[in-house]
């Protein structure tokens, strides 16, 4: 008791500045208190009949000295209190517990009744100790500022009603009612619907909080729609500020599942155009009216590319893109490849122009494909993307593969020799590639991928240019036929012949086996005098220590790491279907070896493989089959070729000897045309590879370096104000202006915007946008962007404000300008209507 007294009375003293403080002891039970204490430069005395000595020593004689005035005995009458002027110009002590805990709040005492009628708020310390400590912070200037506290308090909140409504909406999407049960119990719950009322123009005969929820998003999507609105632009403010924030993120999803059903959100679509809804992410099933939409549109072609492209790349800031992600993604890539395939000229005039074109654009097909496949099914939605499947499935099978092949085969049929002039050859790999470094006794490591067909390297090669001071290039490389892996892994080791086993599809390389890893070690050992050579397997590199990769590079010159994800899931009836998700895996595995080479002071990388493939997600139908069966000696026999001895066909069949295929020995080999399967019972016909499809036949060639310099950095963004530069209403709308396309170099940018006061405080609602543009095109790297006004907006009225896009510094909680745009606040008179 005495050490509260003794904290309360030096807060009058040293924190208010008073050298008089008056204490009266209604009760008459302080006496002992009264004596305990003990201030220093504090004189105590007492009024007992003695008010003009008093008086007269403390204003005349001590006029410097601080007192403390004890009476026990009520405070006197004003009319009776022969020391009221001295006492209005002091501090009145009271000792009560309420008085106490006004004190300990450091509050007014003409506040006091912000106190006096919350009691059972006080009698917990920590609810006591919490509203002290934003006392400390930010002063409270009227009791409704106490009041305000103490909302805050109950709810776990920052302060701000805003983030009091954040809180309680969390509860709400949590079934719980804790923070409003306190509320009712310490006799808020008047205040709290008399501030919710005047702050958002919320009305109700019996408020009620999930009542005032709904009418919270019913009044935020009607406003969205242009439409009437129950609540004010304040709630539309904290509605945006609440739905992007990611500590909210759960509740708002929660929530606005419940209330888009019981507000009929689905029917209202109904009658919406979906270019209208683009700017709006309320409910959920805005993203799935507008997918829906933009894929009917795809699959009849009644939409434009340039539309449907701009559509996704704004519902990247939706809050359900991460939901629907794929879903965008997929339509991304299947409108990428409609218009691909749309401006492309799928004609050739040679063998080489094939190639030199396939290797230049026509590659982009197979991948957009591809990765429209991945995403697909990823996201879970075939369903959904049904219509938009059978469209591209259709075109890039028929109007794309086989007509590209078809066409290639024409020019093929008139080879004598398997060779495209003017490419280099698988079987020189080791000679023109590998060994470049070697006869510049440097060492290098060849990285082999089963099945890595060329856009899957070079989306790989995009990937690897993303790291910080890495390098590198690609270019194409003519397999060996037939395009299979035995034939494929031998052709890129060193050697002087190669040759078919008689008995299999085995190969063999000046006479010696090529089969497993201690055999391949022999050979490339072979291939200069004094190479010391290693074999190893991407996944036992992978999990080698930083010492034992560094040992690795100390004790070999050259190292050849075999990576197989590709080929594992599409030789496998079971699991062809999973190509595209291999790719992937693929591609991220490579660059994880890249970079775990250079730690291990590799730096000299090519990275090749044995094939490419074909592959489609339909199953294929008969007219995918070579038409006539071969004969002759069949020595193995494979979706996509045939080798033996005497071999004969009817047709649609291409027949080579191996001398014609660079290959000693008798034997023949029959490669299907264009892109035509034998039937092979029990095995997949979706991926193939053995066949002179450019698809199986292209490989890459991807050197990868290491540079001195850092070379990575984030795209810039600028602030395009409106006209004069001012605000005249309640919101403005900005373009913000990415100013050079993303690459490989030149990374995405986040930022945080929003509008801020002249002394650092949020006026308008503050959103996280993302900066990834691809496009050349300066048209379409622009993001209009409108911001709403807080009420707070108005005090800086004929000011200068700031519109800030900001970046996070690492992963801290710090931000750094990144732009500035200053706006002079020139507003008339403020009303609601201006939103």
């Amino acid at each position: 008791m005495t050490d509260r007294i003794t904290a309360g009375l030096l807060r009058l003293y040293e924190d208010q500045g008073h050298r008089i403080v008056f204490w009266y002891d209604a009760a008459r039970d302080l006496r002992d208190a009264f004596d305990a204490v003990d201030l220093a430069g504090v004189t105590k005395v007492e009024i007992a009949n003695n008010e003009f000595g008093l008086k007269y020593r403390m204003l005349r004689q001590e006029p410097k000295t601080r007192f403390l005035v004890y009476k026990e005995a009520p405070e006197p009458p004003m009319v009776e209190n022969w020391l009221l002027d001295v006492q209005l110009a002091s501090a009145v002590f009271r000792a009560d517990q309420v008085a106490i805990w006004v004190a300990e709040l450091g509050i007014p005492v003409k506040f006091e009744a912000a106190v006096r009628d919350h009691v059972d708020f006080y009698r917990s310390a920590k609810r006591l100790a919490r509203v002290a400590e934003m006392e400390r912070e930010r002063p409270s200037q009227t009791e409704q500022d106490v009041r305000r506290k103490m909302l805050a308090v109950c709810a776990e909140a920052e302060g701000d009603l805003d983030t009091v409504i954040e809180c309680l909406l969390g509860e709400l999407a949590e079934d719980r009612d804790d923070a409003l049960r306190l509320i009712e119990r310490v006799g808020l719950t008047g205040f709290l619907w008399k501030e919710v009322g005047a702050r958002y123009g919320y009305t109700a005969t019996e408020p009620d909080f999930q009542d005032f929820a709904i009418t919270l998003f019913a009044s935020a999507w009607g406003r969205a729609m242009g439409e009437a609105a129950a609540l004010n632009a304040e709630a539309a403010i904290m509605f945006r500020r609440w739905s992007a924030s990611r500590r909210w993120g759960e509740a708002f999803e929660k929530l606005s599942g419940a209330y888009q059903d019981l507000l009929k959100i689905r029917d209202d679509l109904q009658a919406r155009d979906f270019r209208s809804l683009m700017p709006h992410d309320h409910f959920e099933e805005v993203d799935r009216r507008i997918i829906i939409s933009i894929v009917e549109g795809l699959a009849k072609q009644s939409l434009s590319a340039g539309d449907v492209l701009k559509w996704v790349r704004e519902r990247r800031q939706s809050h359900w893109y991460q939901t629907y992600k794929d879903v965008y993604q997929a339509i991304g890539y299947a409108t990428e490849f409609q218009q691909a395939l749309a401006e492309a000229d799928l004609t050739m005039t040679s063998v080489s122009d094939g190639v030199k074109r396939y290797a230049a654009s026509w590659f982009r097909l197979d991948q957009l494909y591809r990765k429209f496949i991945y995403h697909m099914q990823k996201s879970g939605q075939a369903g959904l993307l049904s219509a938009l499947y059978e469209a591209v499935e259709n075109r890039y099978t028929t109007n794309f593969v086989l007509k590209l092949n078809d066409a290639w085969q024409d020019h093929v049929t008139k080879l004598t020799d398997w060779t495209v002039p003017g490419y280099p050859r698988q079987m020189d790999f080791y000679q023109d590639q590998a060994a470049e470094f070697r006869r510049k006794d440097q060492k290098v490591v060849v990285i082999i991928s089963d099945a890595l067909r060329y856009e899957v390297a070079e989306e790989a090669l995009r990937e690897i240019r993303k790291l910080n001071r890495f390098d590198a290039d690609l270019k194409p490389m003519i397999s060996s036929l037939p395009s299979y892996t035995q034939l494929g892994m031998a052709a890129l080791l060193p050697h002087r012949q190669a040759a078919f086993r008689d008995d299999s599809d085995q190969v063999l390389l000046d006479g010696e086996s090529t089969v497993g890893a201690a055999a391949r070690e022999k050979v490339l050992s072979a291939g200069r005098a004094g190479d010391r050579a290693k074999v190893v397997s991407a996944k036992d590199f992978m999990n080698l220590g930083t010492a034992e990769g560094k040992e690795l590079f100390r004790d070999n010159d050259i190292l050849y790491l075999y990576h197989n994800q590709i080929d594992a899931t599409g030789d496998k009836l079971v699991s062809e279907e999973f190509v595209p998700a291999a790719a992937e895996t693929a591609i991220e595995d490579l660059v994880k070896l890249v970079r775990k080479l250079t730690s291990a002071n590799f730096s000299n990388i090519l990275i090749t493989a044995d094939h490419g493939f074909l592959w489609q997600r339909r199953a294929l139908d008969e007219s995918s089959f070579a038409l006539a069966e071969p004969d002759g000696d069949i020595t193995c026999r494979n979706r996509r070729f045939v080798i033996g001895r005497g071999l004969g066909t009817n047709g649609g069949m291409k027949k080579f000897t191996a001398a014609q295929l660079g290959l000693t020995g008798e034997q023949d080999v029959l490669i299907p045309n264009s892109i035509n399967r034998l039937r092979v019972k029990g095995s997949g016909s979706r991926f193939v590879h053995g066949g002179a499809s450019l698809q199986e036949i292209v490989l890459p060639i991807l050197r990868v370096g290491k540079q001195r310099k850092e070379d990575v950095g984030q795209v810039s963004v600028q602030i395009v104000p409106p006209g004069r530069a001012q605000i005249t209403t309640g919101q403005i709308q900005v373009t913000l202006y990415q100013m050079e396309p993303v690459t490989e170099k030149q990374q995405p940018r986040q930022v945080s915007a929003a509008i801020f006061a002249g002394d650092g405080s949020v006026i308008s609602d503050e959103v996280e946008l993302v900066f990834d543009f691809t496009s050349d095109n300066p048209r379409e790297r622009e993001m209009p962007r409108s911001f709403l006004l807080t009420r707070a907006a108005d005090a800086n009225n004929n000011q200068t404000v700031f519109l800030k896009l900001r970046s996070r510094i690492g992963k801290t909680s710090h931000f750094e300008d990144h732009a500035v745009q200053p706006l002079l606040m020139k507003r008339g008179i403020n009303t609601d209507f201006d939103f």
